[in-house]
């Protein structure tokens, strides 16, 4: 018995380990089979995420035995989808954020995302671990959270990030940068642990810029800026300039000019991530595009709202506005040495006297803009580009009586006085492929307009009609314009006058400049980006007493309110022409307060 117990044992333990030996065969042959796990990075959630997509638009809906409503349900949310998906290129942030959440929906229910595999996208347990640009947009997030639009302005500011840099042994007298290092203290000031919601929506921002956005200026493009560009520094890969050279002879070129000294080490041309803030240029230089095919990707697809035309070989650049009011210009080669964008913004909010002009006694020139207004004075604003010309026309605008219609011309949508003063009867006009400046401002005489407005008196035909205009066609007319001084406004659009062959004589040419102007509002951008009105500038006709700037025979000028050590004063007086032109196209009761506001600070006599 004992035997055949033993044997019978025996016989089982066998049997057993046979069993045991054949199933981990069978799961080695099993896990050999099934193919392993793709790694969960950006990239590979970006291709899920464009294969998905690509799926629900384009899937046959007939053919799913949907009943009526489930169908025409399903048939609306593509529709939507693909609306969204066109429209978030353009600066639209409602179709932004539709097809950011509609990325977040797949990942953490089709493709699989979650709080054990999150970590593997983006090394948030692993801080040492993560790029300069993953740490730069955890801490940006945060901060969006906390402050939305004003986040950036508010880290600029919080960490002094927008201060002038002045390296040691320089004499290039500085400049405005953030750093690597920068960005690295403050991720160890900010940097908390993050929930599963917080890291999915970082993750799905960095899909979505590099699927439709516009890169690694996406969300910094929406900020309450003054503008972003890209493209404009570091070695672009084809150096016009430079096309004699071999590869070779240009790397020996470059260091031989390192030993000499003469250059710093050379940046690529897609680490060039600009921001235009308070006034001042500032280069991200932490950010970079990561390859010229993602820069031209974002030069390509900024510019395309309402489909201004392609930008080619041909047609080397192209001037546009965004959903949002954003003025956005876009060049490339051969036309230029490299792809570019620049996107200005304008801050229609903050866009009232009050706001733009502060400084001590800063009512002076507050009320006497208010009252050129209503005085219907012809006024040039004037000043350096990113000096605010803009951004101060749209504001003197709240002060042309609401009675009067506005008829505006521009290169491109950018002062966007509907936005502002919707009320207010307001056409704006810009110039097409097909419809020049010169035929737009020829249309505008038929449209019943009382003040005529020029976004940028750039070109002699708009300046010489600018002129003809405000003889005859209009009440007043306001324009900005590049002059750097009084005395060049006059002679710049003078000389338009004589190249446009309205008029073959200097003098007369002249004459006809300074008998239209009324004032001319200078515009000036100190080192620290602080912006302030360096001058009004009233234009007298032919020279005059004492107290006036004579220029020339044909005129002269006077500054009636200057700009001195951080306090406005009240200079040379207005003419009595002046005034008396101005009552006459007030109210009574302004009238009344304009003559108060004279002899407030000019005295009784005038």
């Amino acid at each position: 018995m004992l035997v055949n117990s033993i044997g019978i044992t025996m016989i089982v333990m066998a049997g057993l380990y046979f069993i045991w030996f054949k199933y981990r065969a069978v799961l080695r042959e099993q896990n050999e089979a099934l193919p392993e796990r793709e790694a969960l990075t950006i990239e590979s959630l970006i291709h899920q995420v464009k294969h998905s997509l690509h799926e629900i638009s384009h899937s046959q809906l007939a053919d799913a035995g949907l009943h009526e409503e489930e169908y025409r349900r399903r048939v609306n949310q593509r529709a939507e989808m693909r609306k969204a998906l066109k429209g978030c290129v353009s600066g639209s942030i409602s179709d932004k954020t539709y097809v950011k959440n509609l990325i977040a929906d797949l990942l953490t229910r089709t493709i699989g995302l979650n709080k054990s595999n999150a970590d593997e996208v983006m090394m948030f347990a692993e801080p040492e671990r993560l790029t300069v640009q993953d740490r730069f947009e955890i801490v940006f997030y945060l901060y969006r959270q906390q402050f939305g639009t004003d986040a950036l302005s508010r880290m600029i500011d919080t960490y002094d990030l927008g201060k002038l840099r002045l390296e040691a042994n320089s004499e290039d007298g500085g400049s405005y940068y953030i750093s690597e290092q920068d960005i690295q203290y403050v991720f160890e000031c900010e940097y908390r642990e993050l929930e599963f919601r917080e890291k999915v929506e970082i993750i799905v921002q960095r899909i979505y810029q590099s699927y439709k956005g516009f890169s690694v200026v996406d969300e910094i493009r929406d900020q309450r800026i003054d503008g972003v560009s890209g493209g404009v520094n570091g070695i672009p890969d084809v150096l016009p300039h430079m096309n004699h050279y071999t590869p070779a002879s240009w790397n020996d070129l470059l260091e031989h000019a390192f030993e000499d000294q003469q250059y710093e080490e050379p940046l690529s041309g897609v680490q060039s991530v600009w921001i235009f803030y308070k006034g001042k240029s500032i280069h991200l230089s932490f950010l970079s595009f990561g390859s010229t095919r993602e820069l031209k990707r974002v030069c390509q697809n900024i510019y395309k709202y309402n489909y201004p035309g392609q930008l080619s070989e041909a047609s080397g650049y192209k001037v546009n506005e965004m959903k949002d009011g954003s003025r956005v210009v876009v060049v490339r080669p051969p036309f230029a040495e490299s792809w570019a964008f620049f996107v200005r913004k304008f801050d229609i909010p903050n866009a009232s006297l009050e706001q733009l002009i502060t400084g001590n006694n800063a009512q002076l020139p507050i009320q006497l803009l208010q009252y050129l207004m209503k005085g219907s004075r012809i006024t040039a604003v004037t000043g350096a580009q990113g000096s605010g010309k803009t951004t101060l026309l749209m504001a003197m605008v709240k002060h042309i009586y609401a009675s009067y219609t506005l008829r505006v011309q521009e290169m491109a949508f950018e002062l966007q006085l509907r936005r502002i003063y919707s009320r207010r009867n307001i056409l704006s006009f810009r110039e097409t492929e097909h419809i020049s400046g010169q035929q737009g401002l020829d249309l505008q005489k038929k449209t019943d307009g009382t003040v005529n407005i020029l976004g940028e008196v750039a070109s002699d035909e708009v300046a010489a009609w600018m002129i003809q205009m405000s003889q005859v066609a209009s009440l007043f007319t306001l324009f900005t314009h590049h002059a750097k001084t009084f005395r060049d406004l006059v002679f710049s659009l003078r000389n338009s006058l004589l190249k446009t062959g309205m008029f073959q004589h200097e003098h007369i040419a002249e004459e006809q400049v300074v008998s239209v102007i009324n004032f001319d509002v200078h515009m000036k951008k100190d080192a620290e980006g602080r912006r302030y009105i360096e001058r009004i500038t009233e234009c007298i006709p032919h020279a005059g007493p004492s107290g006036m700037a004579q220029e020339r025979d044909g005129f002269a000028s006077r500054n009636v309110v200057e700009y001195r050590d951080g306090t406005y004063v009240a200079n040379a007086a207005l003419s009595l022409s002046s005034i008396t032109e101005m009552r006459e196209q007030m109210t009574l009761q302004d009238a009344e307060h304009f003559a108060r506001f004279i002899g407030q600070h000019w005295g009784e006599d005038q």
